[in-house]
């Protein structure tokens, strides 16, 4: 279920985000991108940079659809893109530490709505039960550090939606009303695209009842927080063909798995957390792909250009092999400066995918070449990374 959800929001940013065809009530066709639904019109940015202003009604039933999925979504990400630089340059940090008072402030406290609403700098906690300040303002760091750590890595990862200046979460007193909002039952949190949020039931926060109120358990932490707030900032473009799945879902195991401690986490010491995750079921029940050292991997062109439905038929080899790919390309390639992934990255932000954007990462590599190099630095680590015989 929770597969489905994320190949739902994976096609709709990739509508949003992509130049794809546009067919009106008469069958003609444009290639264009979506820039924003402006009240009974849609405005498509045309492949020559020119931007197109169109009526919604006569637009095909499907295009309509899409455009009213999308309305203002696309928008408002455009804004944040154009206001700032892409971080490519910056340097590599060695630990991310959220020092600061995250600030809580109370906005709406309405039992009669089960309404409670609570804000920290960048996020806006929707609760449908009331929560004493000390215990949002003991989650709200995690949630803080994982911005901090997301946008600082020099990956341009500059996406996300606000509303009304803040990212959502919406807070669930008990598994069975997070369920009921579309959370899937076998998860500990998800970003739902369509509702801008990430919903989390409040045990994968560690908050507990404790009488008439609730307290915080420290102690209690869920890596699915971090990767689906990871979700939530990436920009579109990190879900479109030849990305979606291995790095959109590598880079959130990636944030997730990186050890994390009151505010802090160990980006230089991620490495041998990330190979016990996914080997096995890491370290301090922390849970983990169980996919052994010897590792089969399907062809990598395949892997690397599946839809989001063939990623989810083996979730474990998807994410986990995601994971090492992801942790290859950011570490072990080239001089180990993340240099290709860079450079891949910045071609998907220039609209470039599948094939065509993979090229950047080949960097005149074939893909039987990068197979062979992927298995010689993993297999230094301990790890028997291997493809099919072409």
């Amino acid at each position: 279920m929770r597969g489905f959800i994320l190949l739902i929001l994976s096609l709709v940013l990739c509508r949003a985000a992509s130049v794809r065809t546009w067919t009106d009530i008469q069958n003609r066709k444009i290639e264009a991108s979506l820039v924003k639904v402006d009240g009974d019109a849609v405005v498509l940015r045309l492949t020559d940079g020119r931007e197109l202003p169109y009526p919604l009604a006569k637009l095909s039933p499907e295009d309509r659809k899409v455009a009213e999925e999308n309305r203002g979504t696309a928008a408002e990400e455009t804004v944040r893109r154009e206001s700032s630089a892409l971080n490519f340059d910056a340097p590599w940090p060695d630990s991310i530490r959220f020092s600061d008072d995250p600030e809580i402030k109370t906005v709406e406290e309405d039992a009669g709505k089960k309404s409670f609403i609570y804000e920290s700098a960048h996020y806006r906690y929707i609760s449908d039960v009331r929560l004493a300040r000390s215990v949002v303002k003991g989650f709200a760091v995690m949630f803080e550090a994982t911005y901090l750590y997301c946008r600082t890595l020099p990956l341009a990862i500059d996406g996300g939606v606000e509303v009304d200046g803040k990212f959502q979460i919406l807070l669930f007193e008990t598994k069975e009303a997070y369920v009921a909002a579309g959370g899937p039952a076998e998860s500990a949190g998800v970003f739902i695209g369509g509702k801008r949020a990430v919903l989390v039931p409040l045990e994968s926060l560690g908050v507990k009842p404790v009488g008439s109120s609730y307290m915080l358990d420290r102690d209690k932490s869920s890596n699915t927080i971090p990767h689906e707030l990871t979700h939530q900032l990436s920009p579109r473009c990190y879900f479109v063909e030849g990305a979606m799945g291995w790095f959109s879902e590598g880079i959130a195991e990636f944030v997730a798995v990186t050890p994390y401690r009151s505010g802090t986490f160990n980006v230089r010491g991620n490495q041998r957390p990330i190979m016990e995750y996914v080997t096995g079921y890491g370290a301090k029940e922390k849970g983990g792909r169980a996919l052994g050292t010897k590792i089969e991997m399907p062809a990598l062109k395949a892997f690397m250009l599946q839809d989001y439905a063939s990623f989810q038929e083996e979730p474990q080899l998807g994410y986990g092999g995601g994971l090492l790919l992801v942790t290859y390309f950011l570490q072990m390639d080239g001089a180990g400066d993340g240099k290709r992934i860079k450079a891949y990255l910045k071609a998907l932000h220039d609209g470039k995918e599948g094939e065509e954007a993979l090229a950047v990462l080949l960097d005149g590599r074939s893909f039987e070449q990068l197979q062979q190099e992927i298995t010689k630095a993993w297999g230094r680590k301990g790890v028997d990374f291997s493809f099919p015989k072409s």
